[in-house]
C-alpha cells in the first residue's frame, strides 16, 4: 500500500521502481480513496490503542494506491525489509522510509507482516481475487 502522503509527494513511481528492482512484480494495482469502513477492517488489531483513530483518519484522508506484488519465495519479507523500519528515524538508509519518510503514522507504505495478513489484506482491498 503506497499511503497517502507518498501519492501526495509524487513518490508513487519511486516507491514501484525500488519494488520492481528487487525482482517483485506488480500483479494488481488500484488508486482510491479507502473509505473508513474498510480502514476499520484493515487496522481492526489497533482498536483501543491511541493511536487507531489517527490512523484511520490519515488512511482515508487521500488517495492510496493498493498493489499485490509477487516475487520468490516469502515476497512479504522481501518487501517488509525494502520499507524499512516503522519509525523513518530507525529505517537505515536504502530502504523506501530511511531514504523517504519523515513521520511515524505518515510512513508512505504499508506491507502485510505475514502469510496471513497477506491473505486478509487481499480479501480487504481486493475481494474478487481472494
Amino acid at each position: 500500500m503506497v499511503k497517502p502522503d507518498a501519492v501526495e509527494r509524487g513518490l508513487i513511481g519511486d516507491i514501484i521502481q525500488r519494488l520492481e528492482s528487487k525482482q517483485l512484480r506488480v500483479v494488481a494495482a488500484d488508486l482510491r480513496t479507502i473509505d473508513p469502513i474498510t480502514a476499520e477492517r484493515h487496522y481492526a488489531e489497533h482498536v483501543g490503542k491511541p493511536f487507531y483513530q489517527p490512523l484511520v483518519n490519515f488512511i482515508t484522508s487521500g488517495p492510496t494506491l493498493l498493489l499485490i506484488v509477487e516475487g520468490p519465495e516469502e515476497t512479504w519479507k522481501v518487501v517488509r525489509t525494502l520499507m524499512g523500519a516503522t519509525d523513518p528515524k530507525d529505517a537505515a538508509p536504502g530502504t523506501i522510509r530511511g531514504d523517504l519518510a519523515t513521520k511515524t503514522r505518515e510512513n508512505l507504505i504499508h506491507g502485510s507482516d505475514s502469510p496471513e495478513s497477506v491473505e486478509r489484506e487481499i480479501a480487504i482491498f481486493f475481494p474478487h481475487l481472494a
